[in-house]
């Protein structure tokens, strides 16, 4: 056997070693690894949006000391913007205007996606299986399907970059396959340390304009009842607050199954209101009245879902 032939045996040998020494992980791990690793991690890249047909390049950078972590994303085309997450605190400063509009949430949201941190809990709704390994932005990755076991939610696949667990693409797809949603990372980069950043404006700025305020109240104060929950779906929070530019109070409960989340909306009845299902893209919404009262379902769901669950609401008090 030639120099050349033990040389390549020897290769293929070590090869074979290396994957044969790899830790065996399974779905479940990755994502609660992955999902640490977006805590605790200080990385940046750059990020594709693809949703309702557009696709939207942006900055993404990810900085994280001492438990508290922030979000930024900044446009790379028109209209220029940059919007910081602050824990449940959204920020969007519009670089033409100067305008600045500020969006509390009391359920925090991450501009990548979100995983629930107890997934035992979810194992009758979802099955979590690592189907593949692939590139992405030249980074081997775990391909981890999350396969829902209804008709109620999207399926999804995630691509878990191997070394340190970072979520490279996110894939939705509807009950049919065709692709909703998708989130890729086209060059990513792990720093030791990222600093913190504030939103600067000139003095010459708008007011800040805050859409929403960080007040709940109990659902026991909402004008309805929820009679049909998907199963794993359950009560996040409520709010009642002036929506649309008016001092019109608006009821809002939000559900969640960790996944996703649907958003059901109780207000005065409007002339103006579509009545039926409206979709854009991943996001379906199902208007209908009760009474006097406007009713709207809204959320990355399928369309099945949003309407079997506005067809189960009622008016506290109202008789059928």
């Amino acid at each position: 056997m030639t120099v050349v032939k033990l040389f390549f045996v020897a290769l293929l040998a070590s090869i074979g070693q290396v994957l044969a020494d790899e830790p065996e992980i399974d779905a479940r791990q990755a994502l609660m690894k992955m999902t640490h690793a977006m805590e605790v991690l200080n990385y940046k890249g750059t990020v594709a949006f693809l949703r309702n047909g557009k696709l939207e390049p942006m900055k993404y950078v990810h900085a994280a000391k001492k438990g508290v972590e922030q979000e930024r994303l900044s446009s790379l085309n028109s209209p220029m913007r940059e919007i910081i997450r602050d824990s449940d605190k959204v920020s969007c400063l519009y670089k033409e205007t100067q305008q600045i509009v500020v969006d509390h949430r009391p359920f925090e949201h991450s501009f990548l996606v979100d995983i629930p941190r107890n997934l035992d809990k979810l194992g009758a709704i979802y099955q979590f299986e690592i189907v593949g390994e692939e590139d992405v932005a030249m980074l081997p990755s775990y391909v981890v399907a999350i396969q829902p076991k209804d008709n109620f939610r999207y399926f999804r696949k995630l691509w878990i970059e191997k070394q340190n667990f970072l979520p490279l693409k996110v894939v939705v797809y509807d009950n049919s396959g065709v692709i909703q949603e998708q989130v890729v990372f086209t060059e990513i980069e792990v720093k030791d340390a990222l600093p913190f950043a504030d939103l600067k404006f000139s003095d010459t700025a708008p007011p800040v304009q805050h859409i929403h305020q960080p007040q709940t109240h109990s659902s026991d104060q909402a004008a309805f009842v929820v009679t049909n929950i998907p199963l794993g779906f359950r009560e996040i929070f409520f709010t009642r607050r002036p929506m649309h530019n008016t001092r019109q109070l608006v009821d809002h409960l939000l559900l969640s199954d960790g996944f996703t989340s649907v958003s059901v909306y109780m207000e005065n009845k409007s002339a103006a209101m579509q009545a039926g299902l409206q979709s854009a893209g991943a996001v379906n919404s199902f208007s209908r009245t009760i009474g006097d009262s406007q009713l709207t379902v809204m959320g990355e769901v399928p369309p099945e879902t949003v309407k079997f669950i506005a067809e189960g609401i009622k008016l506290k008090g109202l008789k059928d």
